[in-house]
């Protein structure tokens, strides 16, 4: 068989063929793509606030003219001319995008008058694109003033048929009026949204005060303003560093009001919840709570929402506060929520990076600026236009007569009236164009007033085009009609802000409760056992276990820890890489079956061992010790955790955690894997909330084994195999310097080399 003839110049001479080391071929093409990502997919632009998709939607519907007065248009023919001009990444994206700008519930501003299914604050879907239509709002028309009158830049569509813009005119600071969100390569985005009236008023601010620090804007802009309205419960300090740095975080809280409902009775109405925060979910999330009764304050919650928010929580009794029931519910629910704050965005020069609000706030006050001098001359070079052509008229006006002549028996009159009146060939095709009805001396009139007026005009244009104060101040007057416009949007979640203007969210301090003293409070205090198998099972037996041997486990499993307590306790478990877990002793599953995984209730690997379970126990102190040797003494206090990832206390190494004894007496005596024991005060212990310890005893190999601790008038003891307790009379000399070696154990000692069986 012939071999196929390649022609010249394809892949068979190995011109297509690159010879270049594999990490930097794929150094050179993650650094594009991440570098495309950034700018052309995740983050927006400190002067439109807009990604790219939402940009060429806007500027799709501009060319397809769904002004705020006219008609709506298919969403499914807005996403095909998207598509279809600049953004071929598939339609779904485009309008996902399309209804992020006209959901009232996720935009400050709306920039989409969507009408149809657009979904809800309940999180779900809107309808296809084939059903729903759009038109855009009186905002996004701010967003696009100028933008036929070469206001800003523009590029080469993907295709190269078509140009679209760089950015927006973007009359007002849409970036941080709408707020951001994006994950980039790298690094991400998010930006909450703020009140636009306060903007503006920034921007006025920073106008007529350049030296304005963040503390002024902030008289202007107090905080967010979210669309879902909710009650900002961030200190004054918190926000300033947020805006100062562009990094921070923004606590918010649902809205909520008491309702009496007789007897002595009343619910709790929540009308407002948090920014992004799904109803249903909350409602989800609440009556979890109320079944794995972790929300021991809270009876019952209904969904009574109608075009409005309306969640309705009962209390467990009337005896309960509605403040410590909110409280509660702050800590455990999405009633309260953080909003994190990373103004990332795109500069000028399509640059990521960090800006404060005052930073952000200039950028977009240069970029008005910008578009104010472009559109100005773009009116000046219009301007000189059509003056030029007026000239030409007043002078065929003044030469009536010979214009007539020369157009009525010259052969080449165009020709003839330039050399007649040194006159250019726009001007010549002007009087040539000219009606004879237009001849009349009132149109004369006509001509000499409107280019007196156009003088006039291009004179102020040239004068302001020289003046940095005149431009500056255009912007301001531009920004005060801006802020005019975007006053006469009006929501139903409006109410006063600390700024005297309308805004959706308030600003509150959060009120000191003790939740967990009511928590307690309405625990009833019972005598409980708490069984923890060898596999982490975990139940409460009520009473006391009087024959551990009847208790019934999985197949495969057995008991691990049994432990007295109390309902009202807080059960601590140290475990092998350090760190303390708490658990409710009032949350723990019954007896009656086998119980639930205790990692389902914390967040614990499988590779780490629980070595110690107790009740907690005020006051007392607890002796930590690693398999490498080092230990100190920690309050018990310390060890409690309110997160489900615990709380580290003891640095261990891969050898992990030796023990956790309650520090009893005033001697302690260790013994390591080779089976020498040291004994020395305890008080050479120092007391930390967590660290490392210092070292206790010195080891050539293996490491930390058992310890104990004893008073010296008891005098030291251990527990034999058969559980009975042997006195160690000659104890005294073993005793040593801290860090020693020690000395091999008694005779009659346990071969486990342990003081108490495991």
């Amino acid at each position: 068989m012939n071999k196929p003839v390649l022609p010249p110049g394809g892949p068979g001479d190995g011109d297509r063929i690159l010879d270049e080391p594999l990490s930097e071929a794929l150094s050179k093409r993650y650094l594009a793509y991440a570098l495309s990502t950034i700018g052309s997919r995740a983050l927006p632009d400190v002067r439109d606030g807009l990604k790219p998709v939402h940009r060429r939607v806007l500027h799709a519907m501009n060319n397809m003219r769904l002004n705020p007065e006219g008609a709506a248009r298919k969403c499914a023919k807005v996403v095909g001319e998207v598509m279809g001009n600049f953004h071929p990444h598939g339609d779904q994206s485009i309008y996902d995008a399309l209804v992020r700008l006209a959901q009232d519930f996720a935009q400050r501003v709306p920039l989409v008058d969507g009408q149809g299914n657009f979904g809800n604050i309940d999180g779900d879907n809107p309808a296809a694109m084939r059903y729903t239509e759009c038109k855009m709002t009186a905002a996004a028309m701010l967003l696009l003033d100028g933008i036929d009158e070469d206001a800003v830049d523009f590029k080469p569509s993907y295709d190269g048929q078509d140009e679209e813009p760089v950015v927006l005119p973007s009359g007002f600071p849409n970036l941080l009026a709408n707020g951001s969100s994006g994950i980039a390569v790298g690094m991400a985005t998010s930006i909450p949204p703020h009140n636009p009236a306060e903007l503006i008023d920034a921007c006025l601010l920073l106008l007529s005060r350049p030296e304005a620090t963040t503390a002024d804007i902030l008289e202007r802009v107090p905080g967010p303003d979210f669309p879902t309205g909710g009650v900002i419960v961030e200190s004054r300090e918190s926000l300033l560093e947020t805006y100062e740095t562009g990094r921070g975080g923004v606590r918010t809280r649902a809205k909520w009001e008491k309702e009496d409902t007789g007897r002595g009775t009343y619910q709790i109405v929540v009308t407002e919840i948090p920014y992004q925060v799904k109803k249903s979910d909350l409602v989800e999330q609440l009556a979890d709570l109320i079944d794995s009764k972790k929300a021991a304050l809270l009876g019952d919650v209904r969904d009574e929402s109608a075009e409005d928010i309306r969640l309705v929580l009962e209390p467990k009794t009337r005896n309960v506060e509605p403040e410590v029931l909110m409280e509660s519910l702050f800590k455990l629910s999405a009633l309260e929520s953080r909003f994190p704050v990373n103004i990332n965005v795109l500069d000028a020069r399509g640059t990521p990076g960090v800006m404060g609000i005052k930073q952000a706030l200039v950028a977009f006050l240069a970029h008005r600026r910008d578009v104010l001098t472009r559109r100005a001359r773009n009116r000046l070079s219009k301007i000189e236009a059509r003056l030029h052509i007026l000239d030409g008229l007043l002078i065929a006006y003044l030469n009536l007569d010979e214009v007539i002549r020369i157009v009525r028996y010259e052969d080449e009159p165009k020709k003839k009236l330039m050399e007649a009146f040194s006159l250019s060939e726009l001007q010549a095709d002007a009087i040539l164009n000219t009606r004879l009805r237009q001849l009349a001396k009132l149109e004369e009139m006509e001509i000499r007033r409107e280019h007196a007026e156009l003088v006039e005009e291009r004179d102020g244009i040239m004068a302001m085009l020289a003046s940095d104060k005149l431009q500056w101040d255009l912007v301001g007057t531009g920004l005060r009609q801006v802020r005019a416009v975007l006053l006469k949007i009006k929501h139903p979640l409006d109410k006063p802000r600390p700024t005297g203007t309308l805004g959706r969210s308030v600003f509150e301090d959060a009120p000191v409760v003790d939740a967990e003293a009511a928590l307690e409070a309405m625990i009833v205090r019972e005598p409980i056992t708490i069984i923890l198998s060898d596999r982490g099972w975990i139940r409460a037996a009520k009473g006391k276990v009087e024959d551990p041997s009847e208790l019934k486990f999985k197949e495969g499993d057995k008991l691990g820890f049994l432990v007295p307590a109390e309902t009202t306790d807080k059960l601590l478990l140290f475990t092998s890489d350090g760190r303390f877990f708490t658990l409710p002793c009032s949350n723990l599953p019954s007896a009656r079956g086998h119980g639930e995984p205790v990692r389902m209730m914390i967040e614990l690997d499988d590779k780490v061992k629980i070595i110690d379970v107790f009740p907690f126990k005020a006051g007392r102190k607890r002796f930590l010790a690693s398999k490498q040797g080092y230990g100190f003494l920690l309050p018990e206090e310390e060890a409690l955790a309110n997160r489900k990832a615990g709380k580290q206390v003891l640095t261990v190494d891969a050898a992990g955690a030796a023990f956790c004894l309650e520090a009893v007496g005033d001697q302690l005596a260790v013994i390591g894997d080779n089976g020498k024991i040291l004994i020395f005060p305890l008080e050479e212990l120092p007391e930390m909330p967590r660290g490392k310890g210092v070292k206790l005893q010195a080891y050539r190999e293996g490491g930390l084994r058992d310890a104990i601790s004893f008073n010296t008038d008891v005098g030291a003891f251990w527990i034999d195999t058969a559980g009975r307790r042997r006195d160690w009379v000659e104890w005294r000399e073993w005793i040593g310097r801290r860090a020693g070696a020690g000395k091999l154990s008694p005779k009659g000692f346990p071969t486990s080399k342990r003081f108490r069986p495991k």
